[in-house]
């Protein structure tokens, strides 16, 4: 079992559902899945800025009717953001650019659609919960919480590839990808334990792991029970030192409450 500390690092207020984290420039970006904004807190002046990223954005978007981002990640500069994909109001990806404060919205549902094919999904079954890129492919995280789970990680080049990750289950229940984080080469991912079988609907919360897969053999380094009680949705790096790795994870609460808690996790190198 890899040793760790997990402690609650700081409250904001002005964001619920916290789906996706990431830490740059002082700043943390945070993604709600029922919430038509990107928020930035600035960590130096404990400011919070909205960014509008849909038309007729709201914080509390209906569930039928929400984007339900799940996914955010940096590259060069760009903020992408991803849709779960799990409906057809799920398709959207939008592209940030922080220097500029410019938007680009994209329509996924072909490409998600390709997914579905190739890796032989029903509709109400893609998930994505994580996103990354990695030598010029991006990587989505599938999170296989459904009654035909395929959990696993889909790689997006010139083709589509599919590689199926198995996890370890909490209280009999398969874990199954929350989000992930690129260090050097490999993948700090989360994932969740929860009594459901639905894409859609939640359950009760069984606890999360943290691990560690290699991208050049997909070979899983060690996983780790880091809570019994949260389902934490997305993790960043925050520091690296030669002794220790530092993320900062946030949580959906599934509720309509506009507050929520980032945590601080520390795992120690072997």
């Amino acid at each position: 079992m890899q040793k760790f500390q997990l402690s609650e690092y700081l409250k904001i207020s002005g964001i619920g559902a916290a789906s996706g984290i990431v830490f740059t420039n002082h700043s943390l970006y945070i993604i709600s899945d029922n919430a038509g904004y990107l928020y930035q807190y600035d960590l130096k002046s404990d400011k919070l800025t909205k960014h509008q990223i849909i038309k007729n954005p709201s914080q509390n978007i209906p569930k039928k009717e929400k984007p339900d981002f799940e996914s955010i990640t940096l590259k060069e500069n760009k903020l992408y953001i991803f849709g779960s994909g799990s409906t057809q109001n799920r398709n959207k990806n939008i592209i940030f650019d922080i220097k500029k404060q410019q938007i680009q919205e994209n329509d996924l549902s072909k490409t998600y659609q390709n997914i579905k094919n190739t890796i032989s999904l029903s509709n109400e079954d893609l998930n994505i919960e994580g996103a990354l890129f990695y030598n010029e492919k991006l990587y989505l995280l599938q999170r296989g919480n459904s009654a035909n789970a395929k959990n696993g990680i889909i790689i997006i080049g010139n083709t589509v590839h599919f590689k199926p990750i198995s996890l370890p289950k909490i209280k009999h229940t398969e874990t199954s990808f929350t989000d992930a984080t690129l260090v050097h080469n490999k993948i700090y991912f989360l994932a969740a334990a929860e009594d459901t079988l639905s894409t859609y609907n939640d359950g009760e919360i069984l606890g999360t792991i943290i691990g560690c897969i290699d991208l050049e053999t997909f070979k899983i380094d060690f996983t780790t029970q880091i809570s019994n009680t949260h389902k934490f949705e997305g993790i960043t790096l925050f520091k690296n030192s030669k002794s220790h790795l530092e993320f900062l994870l946030c949580e959906d609460n599934d509720t309509e409450v506009l507050q929520t808690k980032i945590y601080k996790l520390t795992i120690s190198k072997k």
